[in-house]
């Protein structure tokens, strides 16, 4: 394949997971995600005085969120000309997207409850896979010695 096919779909699948991620935010904060999440840190810290879990309150939590959501997406004319040191922070991405929709459909399991953010978690799973998958796809070739 076309190394300018590879960085075209890891552009996109890059794209792809930042939509996923907009709608998980958007998800999130339509449904009172950060009611249950500052509920479940207090309750933990009061337990384990240590964790570094912050609560949030919504605006300095959006705000955040929206920060990272445009930088994401600036990224991605970099990611589409193959910058190779995005490759490391592709897989993050993926990893951290993949296990924050996990998180959510385990909270809704555990708890016996849908979850707020359960709904856009499958996005995130699917998204992170691709974008991991396309990543390892547009890595350079390395050289048979």
């Amino acid at each position: 394949m076309h190394i300018g096919r590879l960085h075209r779909s890891w552009a996109l699948a890059w794209l792809a997971l930042t939509a996923a991620f907009a709608l998980h935010v958007a998800d999130e904060a339509l449904t009172g995600f950060l009611s249950l999440y500052n509920q479940i840190v207090s309750a933990a810290r009061e337990l384990y005085p240590w964790l570094p879990f912050p609560v949030f309150t919504f605006d300095g939590w959006l705000t955040m969120l929206v920060v990272a959501l445009i930088a994401l997406a600036a990224l991605t004319p970099l990611v589409l000309r193959g910058h190779v040191w995005l490759q490391p922070v592709a897989y993050v991405y993926a990893v951290v997207m993949m296990a924050n929709g996990i998180g959510h459909l385990s909270v809704s399991a555990y708890l016996g409850i849908w979850a707020p953010g359960s709904t856009s978690s499958p996005l995130l799973l699917v998204a992170g896979a691709l974008l991991a998958v396309t990543t390892r796809r547009a890595r350079p070739a390395t050289s048979k010695s």
